[in-house]
């Protein structure tokens, strides 16, 4: 049945020229540079620290590495986050 509601999700978003991460849910980055990260489509954050920030995620997790980050803004769905940004992991 789940794969049956991801197929029609797909087919929907297609035939309405929606993007993918509307209709499923996804996380969208934008990154500029590896200073500023803004992601949309979170569930809230499990862990930050200045080195590590992790967030839930509808389908999975998503890990960012650094040094001196900060949370500049939080929404229930959307977090902006500032510093040096090593590295970025998702793992479904």
């Amino acid at each position: 049945m789940r794969r049956f509601t991801r197929k029609w999700s797909q087919l929907t978003a297609k035939v309405l020229d929606l993007p993918q991460d509307v209709v499923q849910d996804l996380p969208r980055m934008t990154m500029i540079g590896n200073v500023q990260l803004y992601i949309e489509n979170h569930r809230g954050v499990l862990h930050f620290t200045s080195n590590e920030l992790q967030l839930q995620l509808t389908k999975g997790k998503l890990e960012i590495q650094g040094k001196q980050l900060v949370i500049r803004a939080i929404l229930p769905d959307e977090v902006f986050i500032e510093g040096v940004i090593d590295g970025i992991k998702y793992t479904p």
